[in-house]
């Protein structure tokens, strides 16, 4: 069993910057992706970045690209979110996920963000 557990959450104004962390009990040896979602209250999950683990291409939402970064620590077992020019919009709890190769998926708790106008 592998547990996620989602730091960094905050309360920024507009145009600030917020860093998020996913840290995983355990190096996993089956690992296909990991990523970050998001949902606001009343709103469904949506996703929002993640990482290919063999090679670490990533992918982005369209709201979030050029202004969010995921990357990775192999050796702390952990992943990130770098959020700069936030937006009032991008308010939410913010998931990290992790997608096994055999299809096994493991959700962590989340994080708020709020973003003040």
């Amino acid at each position: 069993q592998v547990q996620l557990v989602e730091s960094g959450g905050g309360l920024v104004q507009a145009g600030g910057s917020l860093r998020l962390s996913c840290a995983a009990s355990r190096r996993t040896v089956s690992t296909s992706a990991m990523g970050w979602f998001r949902q606001a209250p009343g709103k469904e999950r949506e996703f929002v970045a993640s990482m290919v683990w063999t090679g670490g291409n990533t992918n982005y939402a369209d709201s979030v690209k050029g202004r969010f970064t995921i990357s990775r620590d192999n050796v702390k077992n952990m992943v990130y979110l770098q959020m700069n020019s936030l937006k009032p919009e991008d308010t939410a709890v913010y998931y990290c996920k992790l997608a096994l190769t055999y299809g096994g998926v493991y959700w962590g708790q989340g994080t708020q963000v709020t973003v003040s106008s």
